[in-house]
């Protein structure tokens, strides 16, 4: 795959480009339907959630949701929710140019940390965290259903 056709990186902000998305996002959270995305993107937009692709040659190929948080041990910080590339483009390094992409942003509005969660079972994202973007991992996260 030739990397140096056109790129660029915009945050989404319309129900056209969010239909454009879904079928990515849904590759990262399966259990979503249409309709189930677009309610709750509207919901969680009202509570400060971003969502940014990555596109080349006019097509998306990478997803990242994100809101700014601040509590006692991350200060103000970007919270990575949703991360995905399509998977016909993944390994090609288009999630770490997004990622970098937010990175610089949060450093320029002021975070002091970006932060995120990784399912336990999905360790080839764990070594790209860690490893190839030097995120430390510090914490388990909990949750019961109720």
């Amino acid at each position: 795959m030739n990397n140096s056709k056109v790129e660029s990186i915009q945050e989404l902000t319309d129900k056209k480009q969010w239909l454009e998305a879904f079928p990515i996002m849904k590759q990262l959270r399966t259990d979503l339907t249409e309709k189930t995305y677009l309610d709750l993107l509207e919901e969680m937009r009202k509570d400060g959630y971003f969502l940014y692709a990555l596109y080349k040659d006019n097509r998306i190929v990478s997803l990242a949701g994100l809101s700014w948080r601040v509590n006692f041990y991350n200060k103000r910080h970007v919270y990575i929710y949703d991360l995905v590339t399509d998977k016909a483009y993944r390994s090609y390094g288009f999630g770490e140019k997004l990622l970098g992409f937010i990175h610089n942003w949060a450093k320029d509005n002021g975070a002091e940390y970006v932060a995120l969660e990784s399912g336990i079972q999905r360790n080839n994202a764990h070594r790209f965290y860690e490893d190839k973007l030097d995120y430390d991992k510090w914490c388990y996260s909990f949750r019961k259903m109720l």
